[in-house]
């Protein structure tokens, strides 16, 4: 083959691997991101001008029925390595909580969320946790056993899912953060600070409360 001949070739290979470059930082920027944010308090902005929220002094942001976003598809594979979609719990109330084993605000909260998960089963409300930046679930299911969390988490070792949120809705900036999706799928509340008992309740309750 002439000079002439291999030199596009080789010319698409360099942009082959100027693409894939670019991919891998976009990748990086985004897990940096999200390393910076972990285990601390976050900010009360949804990503965007046109946040819809009311975000409350008690670290609370809520939005009006009318006005919520749809959450995203958050599905995969549990720490225990079973499938799991969270739109199966449609017509439920589900908590959203993100966590790590590493994290100290994540295990001092870890014992109220148990409780409350527990006094909240027969009202319909589910909790779902989403496990992310162990590097195995080991640590994850350890964690658990520790606290005695019967939920399921769904294991994000790299952030993915919550890479999934849209900007300006109510998305999860930090580790930890909690969600609460009312029975159509939608994210009424969000908090970027571990919870007490107490805070938990409160975030919760109004959304058990809606018809």
């Amino acid at each position: 083959m002439s000079a002439a001949c291999r030199a596009p070739q080789r010319l698409n290979r360099t942009r082959s691997r100027s693409r894939r470059r670019g991919a891998l930082a976009v990748a990086g920027a985004a897990a940096a991101a999200l390393v910076l944010s972990a285990c601390g308090s976050g900010g009360t902005s949804g990503g965007s001008g046109q946040s819809n929220f009311v975000a409350g002094k008690d670290g609370i942001a809520t939005v009006a029925k009318s006005e919520r976003s749809t959450a995203p598809d958050l599905s995969g594979t549990t720490i225990d390595g079973k499938k799991l979609d969270v739109a199966d719990y449609r017509g439920k109330v589900v908590v959203i909580n993100v966590w790590g084993s590493w994290c100290p605000p994540c295990r001092a909260e870890a014992s109220n969320f148990v409780q409350v998960a527990k006094d909240t089963a027969g009202k319909g409300v589910q909790f779902v946790g989403i496990n992310t930046r162990d590097t195995s679930t080991e640590p994850a299911r350890a964690f658990e056993k520790q606290y005695g969390v019967t939920y399921p988490s769904l294991y994000d070792p790299t952030g993915r899912l919550m890479l999934r949120f849209k900007r300006g809705t109510l998305n999860p900036q930090a580790i930890p953060s909690t969600l609460v999706l009312d029975r159509n799928g939608k994210i009424a509340a969000r908090t970027l600070q571990p919870l007490t008992e107490e805070k938990l309740r409160e975030m919760l309750d109004p959304v058990v409360a809606e018809k």
